[in-house]
């Protein structure tokens, strides 16, 4: 009985989330996307899930008071991932412009740059970038950047499994988030910005953005389509840029082309966490 109030309760508030977006595209209906969301709170209901992500860096307010150590700042850290969603997972700042609820598995949705860009800024470049089965990406799109980071004698991979160690499970993760629109001319090379030194024994990122406004820090998770009717059982800091970097799309072309992380393609984007008892406090 009571789950099933909860799941009427939450698909009409998730309805309504989805009907309050500034720009609503094509995709799956609400009610998919409201479903996914009640699911997600009937699974994760009583079980001591810590705070979710991604979520509104706007929205300071949050019921889920579960506990876990702030991250240390990242040059006391190591690198240990980069990778990208298509469409910025969290929402705020200049990111704004709700992408559409896409095909429900994460792809065309999540949230866009709400700037504006100039014909030479959104000329088609004559190749395809990061092609897959969900599509490439192209001037315009916007993507949201994921530094990860970890306090294990991590190793530089593929996914969130290079971040721990035989030795350390359990380590401390950090997330540092840029949210860029992608440029056909101009903008910055992404891959500079994405260069690894070895700095006093710690995989760093020198060229991190630190112009893009003061970051929103606060507790949440892993992200990524795969938990939007479960819950991620991962701790993470997070730290989230409001602004908006315009990037080559050329540059993340050669990236994409030869990185150590194995990356050739942008994920896909959570849905927005919305349930206050998913979400930390922001202080």
């Amino acid at each position: 009985m009571f789950k099933t109030v909860l799941l009427a309760t939450v698909a009409v508030a998730c309805v309504s989330t989805a009907a309050m977006a500034d720009t609503v595209g094509t995709g799956v209906s609400d009610e998919v996307i409201a479903k996914q969301r009640a699911t997600l709170a009937i699974e994760t209901d009583g079980k001591g899930y810590s705070p979710q992500s991604p979520r509104d860096i706007e929205a300071r307010t949050g019921e889920n008071h579960r506990i876990f150590g702030v991250a240390p700042a990242v040059d006391k850290m190591t690198l240990c991932d980069i990778h990208f969603h298509e469409s910025a997972e969290h929402k705020g700042g200049m990111f704004t412009t709700y992408a559409g609820n896409g095909d429900g598995q994460g792809y065309g949705t999540g949230f866009k740059y709400d700037g504006e860009l100039t014909e030479d800024e959104l000329a088609p470049i004559g190749i395809k970038v990061g092609a897959s089965d969900h599509g490439d990406l192209e001037p315009g799109d916007t993507i949201e950047i994921h530094f990860v980071y970890s306090t294990a004698k991590a190793t530089i991979g593929h996914g969130l499994g290079t971040c721990m160690t035989e030795e350390i499970k359990n380590p401390q993760l950090r997330v540092e988030a840029v949210v860029g629109v992608l440029v056909s001319e101009g903008g910055e090379d992404f891959t500079q910005m994405a260069e690894i030194e070895d700095i006093d024994g710690l995989n760093q990122v020198p060229n991190l953005p630190t112009d893009l406004g003061t970051p929103v820090q606060y507790e949440g998770s892993t992200t990524g389509p795969g938990y939007n009717e479960k819950g991620s059982p991962f701790q993470v800091t997070w730290s989230v840029r409001p602004e908006v970097v315009k990037l080559n799309l050329t540059s993340i072309d050669t990236w994409l082309k030869d990185n150590p992380f194995g990356e050739d393609h942008a994920h896909g984007a959570r849905n927005l966490v919305t349930n206050p008892d998913l979400l930390s406090e922001i202080k």
